[in-house]
């Protein structure tokens, strides 16, 4: 689908234009919420202090209902890869750790921070002890050790290797501490923390390589604030909170999740009140808000910032992509501004590079193609690539310059940039033919390396460190699909991980990104701001935060 780049914590994001991905998910900053209406006028005939609002009083049950266009993978995220998958798995399962909205991790299972031994190549964490599954289990330092022998397991073929590399052993010191050695110092080891915790006394008889097509991939037991009641594949899945979690009950008391492949079916649905949270597509956004005034049902929260990036993926092993010199004409013929202002209403700002806005590792001083038409023709007729017949299409060889690419269903707004890319490459004497593509099989098409050209987006959240999505390791069972080597960038990465001055880390990754954006395997294209739809009755979200995260502090108002 959100560290970046590692496995751990990077997804494919499908949701609406944010949020979105592999998994999907990761915002630094955000508005603040409006007031609540009930502020007190000030006199016109004299001076006087406004009263305070009146205190709205929480109320204990009730049930919200969203919509996702795709239907998550399951319910263990060392297989999962897309944001749905990621958001239902939080509900559902504890972590050692979270992140927070500024990157940071958080305890959640664990009790306070990792402690490391001098050489780094030691971790030991404490874990709570009032822990307890969903079935009423208690959750132990087994069950940590358990899980994340999963991904170091010769068995384990799923695209979260990465994240696990480095670690050699993890075993259980105390009845309440684990320890995690390492072959080397990982400066990237947050991203091992934030999966979720899996029960040994219902898995331990479960081989790692069946572990994904298990009954418990899509019948989880879980210690987190919710559980799974039922899935219906194509149709909903239905949530209800965890009476043995263990900072309490949460007060929302259903979660309904519909699967509703097209984005304008979910804002018709959210006027009607069949879906009461939902994140608010740009194209839909000037009618939403109109509806929220109107109505006085939904409040909206806008410009929540995401460590989101859309791109184009240029899949490396495709002849006509293998030329650098081609990947940048390609980006210089796309009018990225154009699609931001026109498509995205404005809701968005350019990248570069790897690194989303967000990030305290980003920096825009990188190799720049900015929208440049003629510019274009002529890196494209040095690679060779000529309009030899006359057609108006660019040929070399005797092959014409001519590709598919790739978009998924529902998504109204990437449709549309799609078209606008589309009319944009036929100008510089490109065809691209379009093909919209069902979720869960573009998803599939996506990790399988099975595209010429596709248009997605990562969500990013954690390490900044990008090996998962850009070291040449990561290409064959990684998330690195475009097929993407560059020695230079893979030793820059293995520096970072063994880097724990951040000043060090900083400047490493800059390194990365430049030439990452020198090289142009995906035209990075933009990071867009989010808008959420809530019900006008529901406080305790986080306006810095997307989606449902964080929703056991949320709670309606009588």
């Amino acid at each position: 689908m959100k560290p970046f780049g590692k496995l751990a914590s990077v997804v494919l994001a499908t949701v609406m234009g944010a949020s979105l991905f592999l998994s999907a998910c990761s915002s630094s900053s955000g508005t603040q919420a409006s007031g609540s209406g009930n502020e007190k006028p000030k006199s016109e005939t004299k001076t006087e202090t406004a009263a305070p609002a009146a205190k709205k009083e929480k109320a204990d049950g009730g049930e919200i209902t969203t919509a996702y266009l795709n239907e998550p993978q399951g319910f263990i995220r060392f297989w999962a890869t897309n944001t749905y998958s990621s958001e239902v798995i939080d509900l559902v399962e504890s972590s050692m750790y979270k992140f927070n909205e500024n990157q940071d991790i958080v305890p959640d299972l664990a009790v306070g921070m990792p402690a490391f031994s001098d050489d780094k190549k030691e971790m030991t964490i404490k874990i709570r002890t009032d822990a307890k599954w969903s079935d009423g289990q208690p959750v132990t330092a087994d069950d940590v050790v358990f899980t994340h022998n999963i991904p170091i397991n010769p068995d384990y073929k799923g695209p979260r290797k990465a994240a696990f590399i480095k670690l050699a052993k993890v075993e259980k010191v105390a009845d309440d501490t684990v320890k995690f050695t390492f072959s080397e110092p990982n400066a990237g080891y947050i991203d091992m923390l934030i999966y979720g915790i899996l029960p040994q006394h219902l898995l331990k008889d479960v081989a790692v390589k069946d572990m994904d097509k298990s009954d418990f991939f899509k019948k989880p037991v879980g210690s987190g604030p919710y559980k799974l009641d039922e899935w219906k594949p194509g149709q909903y899945l239905t949530f209800s909170r965890n009476e043995n979690y263990y900072a309490g009950k949460p007060a929302i008391a259903k979660i309904n999740i519909k699967i509703i492949p097209d984005a304008n079916v979910q804002m018709a649905q959210l006027q009607t009140g069949e879906i009461t949270v939902q994140g608010v597509p740009v194209d839909n956004l000037d009618v939403i808000d109109q509806f929220a005034k109107t109505s006085g049902k939904i409040k909206l929260q806008k410009d929540i910032q995401t460590a989101v990036y859309h791109f184009v993926g240029w899949n490396l092993t495709n002849p006509l992509f293998k030329d650098k010199k081609v990947r940048q004409a390609l980006t210089m013929a796309i009018d990225r501004k154009g699609i931001i202002d026109n498509v995205q209403e404005g809701q968005g700002k350019i990248v570069n590079s790897q690194t989303a806005p967000s990030y305290w590792t980003y920096t825009d001083n990188v190799p720049k193609f900015d929208y440049n038409v003629e510019q274009a023709k002529k890196m494209l007729a040095e690679a060779g690539w000529k309009d030899s017949d006359g057609d108006g299409i660019l040929d070399k060889d005797g092959k014409k310059f001519e590709f598919e690419m790739k978009v998924n269903q529902g998504n109204k707004v990437r449709e549309k940039a799609v078209a606008v890319i589309q009319q944009q490459l036929k100008k510089v004497g490109i065809t691209v033919n379009i093909r919209t593509v069902e979720g869960s099989a573009f998803s599939k098409d996506f990790t399988g390396k099975n595209f010429e050209a596709i248009y997605y987006a990562w969500s990013i959240s954690g390490d900044p460190n990008p090996e998962g999505i850009w070291h040449s390791r990561e290409i064959a069972t990684g998330l690195n699909t475009v097929s993407y080597s560059n020695p230079e960038v893979d030793k820059l990465i293995d520096e970072d991980l063994k880097t724990f001055d951040k000043n060090k880390r900083k400047e490493l990754l800059a390194k990365v990104d430049a030439l990452i954006a020198e090289d142009q395997p995906y035209t990075f294209l933009f990071s867009p701001t989010t808008i959420m739809a809530y019900p006008a009755n529901l406080e305790g979200f986080n306006p810095k935060r997307d989606g449902l995260k964080e929703i056991e502090k949320w709670y309606f108002t009588k």
